[in-house]
């Protein structure tokens, strides 16, 4: 079965991170040079890792307009869409926060060295945006157990609803 593959662009490097199988969980795979041949690396990824699909991250604003580098982010879409022949279909999502969230999980792993953060940030920003597509695309009942999941036989008194 065909993974996706989420993309972090910025202008020094690129975060790369890949869905299971499943579509359900997202995975860092590996960060990239900005400045050496994106688009190639990035096919070769497809072919080997069999992609189905690819999300970038779009920046936007918190008002909702498309970010400064929304021209660029576009551009390097249009550019891999040509390499890939639009063999593979290319989606934006909001990417919002991504790099912040990605900070904030690196602080709480414990990795406080610049240069561990540089190595990794862009990987764990793509995650958080592959994450959030997969589970807009699982809807709210994807991950939600169902409430009869809740009713376990560990006493002998009655069985309560959960509100």
């Amino acid at each position: 079965m065909p993974r996706i593959l989420a993309i972090d662009h910025g202008t020094v490097r690129i975060g790369l991170a890949i869905s299971d199988e499943m579509e359900i969980v997202a995975s860092p795979l590996k960060t990239i040079d900005a400045s050496h041949e994106p688009e190639r690396a990035i096919c070769r990824i497809v072919k080997d890792k069999h992609i189905g699909r690819i999300v970038i991250g779009m920046p936007y604003h918190m008002s909702g307009e498309k970010g400064g580098a929304a021209g660029r982010v576009e551009k390097f879409a249009t550019s891999l869409g040509k390499e890939l022949r639009h063999a593979i279909p290319i989606e934006f999502v909001d990417e919002r926060l991504s790099s912040v969230e990605a900070e904030a999980a690196l602080s709480r792993a414990g990795i406080t060295g610049k240069r561990e953060r540089n190595e990794v940030v862009d990987q764990i920003a793509a995650v958080v945006i592959l994450q959030q597509y997969l589970n807009q695309q699982r809807g709210p009942e994807g991950f939600l157990l169902s409430d009869e999941a809740y009713e376990l036989d560990w006493t002998d008194e009655p069985k309560r609803r959960r509100k």
